[in-house]
């Protein structure tokens, strides 16, 4: 297949490199180039010292609104699963051993404020694409500017806001296979000094299998006042309401009889449907930023977060409540070098913490509804690190980056019924470095190269499973992370590709086990981690151009990871030299978009990915599979400040059977989550 599919990708690219060589001077056709502002500031992308990705709302919308998957999984090195709808997944560079659910070992910001809470806990499925206006995914560990993580961090921007004086409103509606409705508004205004962002959605879904129901209503809004020429606030007020129903694990044997059935009873148990087994997560976050620039040389910059989390999970066996309160601060000072100095640089100090209490408790599940309590603990977890990160233009080709932290991490844990006396777990400070460089070989040629140290202590769901047992043993993940890359960006950039190598050793790498009774516990174990990402994009007409086709772009992402574990026996079992769970060697996307006059446009996207391991032992894979989707629409222009768009999408056009969630090292071999066949959505949306 890929001995097919490379030579493909090469002749697509020298038609593209013929193609912009008819008109390489052509001023009106230039495409911007790629800037993040993931360090303290717009740098462009070719000369930064970091792997960065970055996904646009542009992206999220060319296939599915109602979805992050298939902008998320055009990211090289980036995997996000939904084992049903609602119920996310994600990994940077690393495993899912971590997460049955949610998101762990990922550090993750809302614009200036905290998202990942003090257990190193995110619930990214509970935000909304129509809050999302942009993402930048760092992929390697990123805790010297940003704490405790191995796998990356995920800076999310909440969207831009409308010139001074003008307001805008858009509006979308749509539907789909299984009962799919998603409504959402956006509104955007600004007067003065004052700007206002406020974004609303609910969407909701039947599900593919039973027992699959999903509901979600969000709202934010972002008020922002630059009350002086030097200083401005900007306030952060969310709120989400998630229900969703898990119908669970199946059988390859269950699979076969039924792809859309709950898991049945099985012994003593009762199935997933009887037990009405779901989530529900209803979240509240607030966050106030200050920004102050005392010269065009210093500033400072605050924020204040804090969320509480209602968070009820009916499971087969038992009834858990959650009850989560955090509260984190950021802060750093930042100085820039005067316009004299030889050479250019910037560097911040700064510091961040954060404490998280929950209290867990659980209960027999009856039918959907609270028992007998079975056990109840309150954990708090506190996190803090202080960072400096420096900036220097060396040459004009050469720029070198130097960071680091230093981190503290702790929980209290006490049992509320019966009670016991409060007790202490103190991890031992963690020294985070960074070095990196970046060096322009030619005007669009740069490469670069990196060491850095990554840290995660276990979470809270880590320390206290579903087993309802303190594990006081579960120790930090820790490791090197070496990568080089190369990119280049040429035909005033509409050619534009990013590769890297890279290789993360980590010690003490959190794994999931079963027990007999099939509740959850962790253990520590040693990974080996080496891939390759490489991420092209291509306009071969660029957008704008008159003709039929005013705009097509290819787009290509594969991502190969040979990781395995070292060091790693359980009851035993010696699972060291074993593939990692989870973790396919190959996915390989390929993206078309398409434009065409009157409006019109076409997008698609084939996302292969290989057969992947199931368990620790390696003795059960998942199949490999081919995904394509695609969407057409129309975007119509009816004046100035009035348009609509109208569009109709498929997913899974070739009827795959595969299972995009699978239930990794699972109780009685139920790994498996069966994924819609070929489905259908359409919709209308307007903005004025």
């Amino acid at each position: 297949m890929y001995r097919k599919t490379l030579p493909l990708i090469f002749i697509i690219l020298q038609t593209a490199l013929l193609r912009a060589q008819e008109n390489p001077g052509d001023t009106t056709n230039l495409l911007r180039p790629v800037v993040v502002n993931a360090y303290f500031g717009s740098q462009p992308a070719l000369t930064m010292p970091s792997t960065i990705s970055v996904v646009t709302a542009g992206q999220i919308e060319a296939l599915q609104s109602h979805s992050l998957l298939p902008a998320m999984n055009a990211v090289p090195g980036v995997r996000m699963e939904e084992r049903s709808p609602g119920s996310y997944r994600l990994s940077i560079r690393g495993s899912l051993l971590r997460a049955p659910f949610g998101i762990r070992n990922i550090k993750m910001y809302l614009d200036d404020f905290l998202l990942t809470d003090a257990g190193g806990n995110t619930y990214f499925g509970s935000l909304d694409a129509v809050g999302i206006g942009r993402l930048e995914i760092l992929k390697g560990p990123e805790a010297s500017v940003f704490g405790a993580n191995t796998g990356g961090v995920i800076l999310i921007g909440t969207g831009s806001t409308a010139a001074d004086g003008d307001a805008s409103v858009k509006a979308d509606i749509g539907g789909g296979s299984y009962g799919l409705f998603r409504q959402s508004v956006s509104l955007r205004k600004s007067w003065n000094q004052v700007s206002l962002d406020v974004s609303q959605a609910w969407q909701r879904s039947d599900g593919y299998r039973e027992n699959s129901g999903m509901d979600r209503k969000y709202i934010h809004a972002v008020p922002r006042w630059a009350y002086s020429e030097k200083g401005s606030v900007k306030v952060l007020l969310l709120y989400t309401d998630t229900d969703y129903h898990t119908p669970g694990g199946l059988t390859e044997m269950q699979v076969s009889q039924n792809r859309r059935a709950a898991r049945p009873a099985s012994g003593p148990n009762p199935g997933a449907a009887e037990q009405k087994a779901g989530i529900m997560n209803t979240t509240s976050l607030g966050g106030i930023a200050h920004e102050y620039r005392f010269s065009d040389r210093l500033r400072h910059v605050v924020s204040f977060t804090g969320s509480h989390t209602d968070f009820k999970n009916p499971f087969i066996t038992n009834y858990e409540v959650r009850d989560e309160n955090t509260a984190g601060l950021r802060t750093y000072f930042e100085l820039k070098g005067s316009k004299q100095s030889v050479i250019p640089w910037q560097g911040q100090v700064g510091f961040e913490a954060q404490r998280t209490g929950t209290d867990i408790s659980n209960y027999g599940n009856r039918q959907g509804v609270r028992d007998t309590l079975q056990a109840a603990d309150r954990l708090t977890a506190t996190q803090q690190f202080a960072f400096v990160h420096l900036l220097f233009n060396l040459t004009p080709k050469l720029v070198v980056e130097m960071a680091g932290s230093l981190n503290f991490y702790n929980y209290k844990y006490a049992a509320l019924q019966p009670a016991t006396p409060e007790s202490k777990k103190t991890f031992k400070e963690q020294l985070m470095p960074r070095l990196a460089f970046s060096y322009l070989l030619s005007t669009n040629v740069a490469l670069r190269a990196s060491a850095s140290r990554g840290y995660s202590p276990p979470t809270i769901a880590e320390v206290r499973a579903s087993d309802n047992i303190i594990n006081t043993a579960l120790q930090a993940e820790r490791g090197w992370n070496y990568e080089t890359g190369l990119r280049l960006s040429f035909f005033n950039n509409r050619l534009y590709w990013d590769g890297v190598v890279f290789n993360l050793n980590l010690d003490d790498a959190i794994v999931r086990r079963l027990n007999d009774g099939g509740n959850e516990f962790f253990m520590n174990a040693g990974t080996r981690q080496t891939g390759v990402e490489s991420q092209i994009f291509c306009w071969i007409i660029p957008p704008g151009s008159p003709g039929i086709i005013t705009g097509l772009q290819l787009g290509n992402a594969y991502t190969f990871s040979s990781f395995y574990f070292r060091n790693y026996s359980d009851e035993g079992n010696d699972y060291t030299g074993n593939r990692l769970t989870g973790v396919p060697r190959h996915i390989l996307v390929n993206s078309l978009s398409v434009q065409f006059t009157g409006g019109f446009y076409l997008n698609g996207q084939h996302n292969f990915t290989s057969s992947l391991p199931l368990n620790d032992a390696g003795s059960v894979y998942a199949r490999s599979y081919h995904l394509v989707q695609l969407k057409a629409g129309l975007n119509r222009k009816l004046s100035t400040k009035y348009g609509f768009s109208i569009y109709a999408g498929a997913d899974n056009l070739l009827n795959q059977e595969y299972s995009l969630g699978n239930d990794l090292n699972a109780f009685r071999d139920r790994y498996f989550n069966p994924a819609p066949g070929r489905n259908f959505f359409a919709g209308i949306s307007t903005k004025f």
